[in-house]
């Protein structure tokens, strides 16, 4: 089967079993299950292209919201879009500025017409529409665009929760209607819609109901790792996954710990996103098979091990945790290079590992015995 633009199954068992599969693009495609990094602005923070790369990375993530206000949507179509601007050569999906109408809550006005942020970022004031976020992201040229929607927070009232949850279905609507009327994906430019519904089962099922019908290229699952445990996490994508159909691709938003990324590969979800890895390498914070390391503390001023040992990452490869340590403690921003790569690869490892196992048709069980066996630290309590 040949895609010019879109998500071919490759393996699969049940609606919400684990899952292998490629997404095309006019940009190249990406294996699934897989783990996008997060350039916010345009850049994965630190990192040159070439790296990100390298760690094993094929889609990475922008942000609508923070181009718009800077340097302006225009300007990047004017330098020829935003693979050129930031010179990354394969797909990129930028999202919608939806996750700001949550993180920016005391920031913004939300009506039916859209969202109208305060000045306080880049000195001037935005409005998002469904239309408008789809216009700035086209504009962008990414290969997948996502529609505007109303992200609530974990402990949002009943009231708060239905009003997001009606907005983010009439926006929805919206931007399918203007997808379609402008070619549809044959234009160069996937959207995708959203399900919200906070950690109520009803309204996540008929979310997910109503936007499985409006067919849009790919499905996202939103409104998750905003203040929630992990078990109600797992539990909104365990109501959400079995109601998705298996052709379209599922995309679990703002997801990048290990055990997150795991467990919901369990539940059939077949791409992630999230800044942790390289907020996380910033903290000298790292990831390794036994969990989180601290690379200030002190036991690591004259360890000369690499921070994992077999990890083939550029940090592990050529540095040592002592080195390291010295950088951190310098704050030199090598430091925060060298433990966001690595932090990367981790994740890219874990995802390249779930895809070769899948494909050659481990069972859940099988999946979670290697699981168990090779990241240790990374363990549901309830396993």
């Amino acid at each position: 089967m040949s895609l010019a633009h879109g998500f071919e199954l490759l393996r699969g068992s049940a609606p919400d079993g684990v899952r292998r599969g490629r997404y095309t693009t006019p940009h190249g495609s990406f294996e699934t299950p897989c783990f996008a990094p997060v350039g916010t602005v345009g850049s994965v923070k630190g990192l040159l292209p070439t790296q990100v790369r390298e760690c094993g990375a094929e889609l990475i993530l922008a942000n609508t919201y923070h181009l718009a206000l800077r340097p302006g949507s225009e300007l990047i179509q004017s330098a020829g879009g935003l693979h050129r601007f930031m010179d990354w050569h394969g797909p990129i999906l930028t999202d919608s500025g939806g996750y700001q109408v949550f993180s920016l809550a005391g920031k913004r006005v939300l009506d039916d017409e859209g969202v109208t942020f305060w000045g306080q970022d880049a000195g001037k004031e935005l409005f998002l529409s469904p239309a408008s976020a789809l216009e700035i992201q086209a504009r962008l040229g990414s290969d997948i665009a996502m529609v505007l929607d109303v992200c609530p927070s974990y402990d949002a009232g009943e009231k708060e929760l239905l009003e997001a949850h009606r907005r983010t279905l009439l926006w929805a609507e919206e931007a399918r209607r203007i997808h379609r009327e402008r070619g549809g994906k044959d234009r160069g430019q996937a959207v995708f819609g959203i399900v919200q519904g906070g950690r109520n089962e009803t309204l996540r099922t008929e979310s997910a109901q109503r936007i499985v019908e409006l067919d849009f290229d790919g499905i996202a699952i939103g409104g998750v790792s905003v203040g929630e445990t992990k078990d109600q996490m797992d539990r909104c994508v365990s109501w959400v996954t079995p109601l998705l159909p298996e052709d379209k691709i599922r995309y679990l938003m703002g997801i990048g710990e290990p055990d997150d990324l795991f467990e919901s590969v369990m539940r059939g979800v077949d791409m992630f996103d999230c800044v942790s890895p390289t907020r996380h390498g910033r903290c000298n914070r790292v990831y390794v098979p036994e969990g989180h390391l601290n690379m200030r503390n002190a036991v690591h001023r004259e360890d000369f091990r690499p921070i994992q040992e077999g990890c083939t990452c550029q940090c592990c490869r050529s540095f040592t945790r002592a080195y390291v340590r010295h950088l951190a403690m310098s704050k030199e921003m090598l430091a925060g290079i060298l433990q966001s790569l690595h932090n990367i690869h981790f994740l890219e490892t874990l995802m390249l590992g779930l895809r070769t196992r899948i494909e050659a048709g481990a069972s859940e069980p099988d999946l979670r015995e290697w699981y168990r066996a090779t990241y240790p630290g990374w363990q549901r309590s309830s396993d």
